[in-house]
């Protein structure tokens, strides 16, 4: 039986935060019911076990993430576009570090099909980088580098890994004009001609 008070959106959203105080490695089942003061049982009529918590946050961090990133892009086109997206993604991470590692967990593939996040995610990130001109297979690729060098990123500097005194703001800048170079003369990927 359900607990009173408690739903799963609310154990959800109680995940996302705890994942942000402790680390997303660091939410499980046992964890969210000592915050709600209750035994574990009572959660498992929200979520049936750690994986779909799990799941549940990736999703919930995901649809934050994108949320804030397609309303900093929006009426923008190329370099502007994607500076704007480059922050709003780097603000999220180091803002919420517990809900973005979330949002970097393999999710099951056929909940990603089915996903709206997914499906708001890929819109925004393509139609940003078609604005480059690009095509498939090239929108992938740069797909993949952007994601790339965002996580890199951001992982290096909310771990402390950039010792060097120059201003990592500023570096930051370097990195996003030169992702906007290598879009702009991107290798496009020559169509066969038979």
């Amino acid at each position: 039986m359900a607990r009173a008070g408690l739903t799963t959106a609310r154990v959800v959203e109680a995940a996302a935060e705890l994942a942000d105080e402790v680390g997303f490695e660091k939410v499980t089942v046992t964890a969210l019911a000592r915050r709600f003061g209750v035994k574990d049982a009572s959660l498992y009529s929200h979520v049936k076990n750690v994986q779909e918590l799990r799941t549940r946050l990736a999703l919930l961090a995901g649809g934050e993430m994108i949320e804030r990133i397609e309303l900093a892009v929006a009426g923008r086109a190329g370099k502007d576009a994607l500076v704007a997206f480059a922050d709003a993604y780097r603000e999220y991470a180091l803002e919420h570090p517990g809900r973005y590692a979330a949002t970097q967990i393999r999710v099951d593939p056929a909940l990603v099909a089915d996903s709206a996040v997914f499906r708001r995610t890929a819109e925004v990130t393509y139609g940003m980088l078609r604005a480059y001109g690009l095509t498939e297979p090239d929108l992938t690729d740069a797909v993949r580098l952007l994601r790339s060098t965002f996580h890199g990123y951001c992982h290096l500097e909310s771990s402390g890994g950039f010792g060097h005194p120059r201003d990592v703001q500023t570096s930051w800048g370097k990195a996003v004009d030169a992702l906007h170079l290598a879009l702009e003369h991107w290798p496009r990927e020559e169509k066969n001609h038979v």
